[in-house]
């Protein structure tokens, strides 16, 4: 697997897709293990867009081939995907994913935030594996709400690895994988101040708050992914 062979996307649309489309994010982490794991690394080849969720896939881009980009957020993917379904007069968004607390701080925000949308949402169990039967129900769910906009929150890789595994059967135009962002649109764990999201260092509050969850992103991930990246340099 090379850097290149992911087609990033760096403008996102401006009007809501009236056709399906998958939306997911690459960080260099989601990269490192995509390295060993063909199906996620299909489902981010497969998607309608990919967007450079990290400092690290922004600088490789113009170490590489000089072209300059700008950082996408799985944040700023989820709000800029609210915003165009309201201007759409509307529509209904669905929430897969998280615990039925977020869930429920998620629906007051939306609420306050797009009084003109339609939020449903579910949670499924915390676990790696889902059964056929957890895995129809959540399917049930999301159809029978037949969304405009379904967003997914079960961490990576395993919720790009579910959308390509059901998207086929999903009754809704535009689904985003975006993990942490429920809980940071939520409100329950605190996202990065502005601060330090502009100095390019979202990473580091959320690792000195988290070493244990993140330290193998941070410390085996990124030198990893670094060290990839001048490899592929040397290559070109």
């Amino acid at each position: 697997m090379k850097f290149f062979d992911f087609k990033l996307t760096v403008k996102l649309p401006t009007v809501f897709p009236q056709k399906r489309l998958i939306a997911n994010t690459i960080n260099p982490h989601s990269y490192c293990v995509a390295m060993n794991d063909a199906q996620f690394q299909e489902a981010l080849r497969s998607s309608d867009i990919l967007v450079p969720d990290g400092v690290g896939v922004v600088w490789a881009s113009s170490f590489l081939y000089k072209r300059r980009i700008s950082k996408i957020s799985g944040f700023d993917l989820h709000f800029h995907f609210l915003q165009l379904l309201q201007k759409k007069s509307g529509g209904k968004v669905f929430y897969l994913g998280s615990s039925e607390t977020a869930l429920s701080l998620i629906i007051d925000r939306v609420n306050k935030e797009f009084p003109s949308l339609n939020v449903k949402t579910y949670s499924p169990p915390f676990k790696s594996d889902f059964s056929k039967k957890e895995n129809e129900a959540m399917i049930r769910a999301v159809n029978e709400f037949e969304p405009d906009l379904l967003f997914v929150g079960m961490t990576a890789p395993k919720q790009e690895k579910w959308v390509f595994q059901n998207k086929e059967n999903l009754k809704v135009k535009v689904v985003c994988s975006i993990g942490a962002v429920f809980d940071f649109y939520a409100g329950t764990i605190k996202r990065p101040s502005q601060f330090w999201i502009n100095l390019g260092l979202e990473w580091f509050p959320r690792f000195l708050k988290e070493p244990k969850r993140l330290w193998r992103r941070n410390l085996i991930s990124t030198p990893k992914f670094i060290f990839e990246v001048i490899r592929h340099k040397l290559t070109l």
